[in-house]
């Protein structure tokens, strides 16, 4: 015996094998026509362009060259002035962050006086 789920008892019922093969009476339908084309107009081929003209300049072999130059300066300071500056105002961040933290935890851990 076969079974299938019905969705008005929200149970399983017996049913003939093509029903429980089918399930909620689904049927698969194979279409007779051609489906609709959804680009009319064709599209057009073109023979002299390459896949990366969208990109420019391949800067990467420039900038490896320039990164790994060996002058004794670290990798996240190459770029000059920029890279410097970021570099200053992350460490004085970072050191007054600290500063802050021990300072609060220092003002917690003291009792308040009434």
């Amino acid at each position: 015996m076969y079974y299938k789920f019905s969705g008005f008892t929200q149970k399983l019922t017996g049913a003939w094998a093509s029903d429980a093969y089918s399930p909620q009476g689904l049927r698969p339908v194979v279409s007779t026509e051609a489906p609709p084309i959804i680009f009319a107009t064709p599209t057009k081929l073109s023979s002299s362009s390459t896949a990366y003209d969208y990109a420019g300049k391949n800067k990467v072999p420039e900038l490896q060259s320039f990164f790994q130059k060996s002058d004794g300066v670290p990798i996240h300071l190459k770029r000059g002035l920029p890279d410097q500056m970021l570099y200053r105002t992350t460490m004085a961040l970072t050191v007054g962050g600290t500063i802050y933290c021990l300072i609060a935890l220092y003002m917690a851990s003291q009792p308040r006086n009434k």
